[in-house]
């Protein structure tokens, strides 16, 4: 039995191309460097991300560059990956139909991931795939509860549990900001219903940017599953925007290699 789940695992992810958005300036940071390629104790967060899709082993990944993107293509020229440029910052949406004319040939499901969220394991990762494959998702979104909420995402549920959409902070009502559960920035996707809600994103937000998130609302509008899956750790969630959250992150993965030397 655990061979053909093995085997099954392996079809499905050669079902699986995974997009990785690396283009931010990361104003926050105070640096003139990329924001994926500050380094977490020695190493640039962007790779801790790729070393974590690379034991996924998807058909492709593709890596959105935008800021100094030579420098990361540069370093990162020897990874399995393709490079697909962003050339004006417009917001995640526009980053991920950037991608959309090298996936004319993929049918399958996409997994689209922030570069700047170096904690996320291989086994959350593969749990969020296998919950959005095993209910048929058109979108599954991984969500973390928090106690501060901060500058994330917050993701709206409608009276069955069910998510109905996501609000940017800068856009969230003061009853929307008290919600604790938010967008972690990680997403699947059945690859035709991402392009298609993609099409119907518009910038109208405080931002002026195209919200890969508005294409949850989207899709739901047209009566097509949506989901939301819960990590089990939110730790593993936390993206990386100034280094004061940057020396948090080291503080973790410090503890963490210090508990498995124990």
């Amino acid at each position: 039995m655990s061979t053909v789940i093995f085997a099954v695992r392996i079809i499905r992810m050669r079902d699986l191309a995974v997009i990785i958005l690396a283009a931010g300036k990361g104003v926050r940071m105070k640096s003139d460097l990329p924001k994926v390629f500050h380094e977490v104790l020695g190493e640039p967060m962007l790779t801790y991300v790729l070393e974590t899709v690379k034991t996924l082993d998807p058909a492709q990944t593709y890596l959105v560059v935008g800021h100094k993107r030579d420098l990361i293509m540069d370093y990162y020229k020897e990874w399995p990956l393709k490079f697909v440029v962003q050339d004006e910052q417009l917001g995640t949406g526009h980053a991920v139909m950037q991608v959309k004319p090298h996936l004319e040939d993929f049918s399958g499901t996409i997994l689209v991931l922030a570069g700047d969220v170096p904690l996320l394991s291989d086994k959350t990762l593969k749990k969020l795939i296998d919950f959005h494959l095993r209910n048929k998702g058109a979108a599954t979104d991984l969500t973390a509860e928090l106690e501060d909420a901060g500058n994330y995402g917050r993701v709206v549920r409608n009276k069955k549990g069910e998510i109905e959409k996501i609000v940017e902070k800068k856009d969230a009502s003061p009853e929307e900001l008290k919600i604790r559960e938010i967008n972690t920035g990680t997403f699947c996707f059945d690859k035709d219903a991402l392009f298609a809600a993609l099409a119907e994103v518009r910038p109208e937000n405080a931002q002026k940017e195209y919200y890969l998130t508005d294409t949850l609302e989207i899709l739901r509008k047209k009566s097509l599953p949506v989901y939301a899956f819960r990590a089990d750790d939110p730790s593993e969630t936390l993206g990386i925007n100034t280094k004061d959250e940057l020396v948090a992150v080291e503080k973790i993965l410090l503890a963490l290699s210090t508990e498995r030397t124990k």
